[in-house]
């Protein structure tokens, strides 16, 4: 018979899971709990009242989420100024929906948060982009050591007859949305939207992206072509001439990311607009740089650790 308690199910050691539903439960049973690990990660040092001038005791309300100064009793709310500020939604539901977006490898879409969560859909979609506007690559370090650099399009495929010959194909593809991607192997990603594919374009974004000296890798297109010159060592691979590996120049990194990238778009959200692609480019860059992340919750504590207060926000 088997010794396991079937009331307090454990996580596999031989499952690749991090954080699993029941440890979630397990851990933000309710809002107090998730409240609790709120106040304790935005101040981990202790709450500064403003008009004691210093760090005080402050006493958990017993209906409502703020705490008051044992001093003066200021009240200070720990969700304002976060992306949890203004919701009638509990806070465990939020956390509830963090768990979910984090646990799936290509996203969630906001109608299965509608499914999941039991709210009504206008609820799930301003939490799925609250929760996502906390993923964004800035701050990120500069890319350096051996860096791939590629663009690619996105865009539906034209239907039969919509394009009569190659030229029109070719039309077609340059009327697609472009992003530039540079990934250093072993390390981060970046990926933008950008307006075109010329050398004016993609230049400047790389020399903020990516190291001088850094070995990178491309293929043929002539908007890389000035890299050496930009101090970088720039090496191609021939993809017109069917080479896709030369020794250790390709840029099959970056290409997975793409396949990656289009595969979730298309099986997730279905379509994204051009208007709100760059978002979308911040989720899936922000999972691939938090692919590796060395904490007990996995990606769910890569998310956690996002929420933060801005800096105009009162007390």
């Amino acid at each position: 018979m088997s010794k396991s308690n079937r009331n307090a199910p454990v996580r596999s050691r031989a499952s690749e899971s991090r954080y699993t539903f029941y440890e979630f439960d397990r851990e933000f049973p309710d809002d107090a709990a998730c409240l609790d690990w709120l106040v304790g990660f935005l101040y981990p040092d202790g709450i500064l009242c403003p008009k004691c001038q210093k760090v005080t005791k402050h006493h958990k309300a017993k209906d409502h989420p703020y705490y008051s100064c044992q001093f003066c009793g200021h009240h200070e709310h720990p969700m304002r100024g976060t992306i949890f500020e203004g919701s009638a939604s509990s806070l465990r539901l939020w956390f509830h929906a963090i768990f979910l977006m984090s646990s799936t490898r290509c996203g969630i879409s906001a109608k299965q948060l509608e499914r999941e969560l039991g709210v009504t859909y206008k609820t799930a979609w301003r939490m799925f982009n609250k929760i996502r506007s906390m993923l964004s690559q800035d701050g990120d370090a500069p890319l350096s050591g051996t860096v791939e650099v590629d663009e690619t399009f996105y865009g539906r495929k034209p239907r039969f007859g919509e394009v009569k010959s190659r030229k029109e194909a070719r039309m077609w593809t340059e009327r697609k949305a472009k992003v530039l991607g540079a990934v250093e192997r072993g390390g981060h990603i970046h990926a933008t939207v950008i307006p075109d594919r010329s050398a004016e374009t993609i230049m400047p974004i790389l020399r903020t992206k990516v190291l001088p000296a850094s070995t990178v890798y491309t293929d043929e297109w002539k908007s890389y072509r000035g890299l050496g010159r930009e101090g970088y060592k720039h090496e191609r691979v021939n993809h017109s001439q069917n080479i896709y590996v030369s020794g250790h120049a390709h840029v099959n990194t970056i290409e997975g990311f793409w396949g990656l990238l289009k595969g979730g778009l298309r099986g997730v959200y279905h379509g994204v607009s051009t208007t709100h692609l760059q978002s979308y480019l911040d989720e899936y860059a922000f999972r691939y740089n938090n692919r590796d992340g060395n904490n007990e919750r996995g990606m769910f504590s890569a998310f956690l650790c996002r929420i933060a207060k801005t800096a105009s926000a009162p007390t």
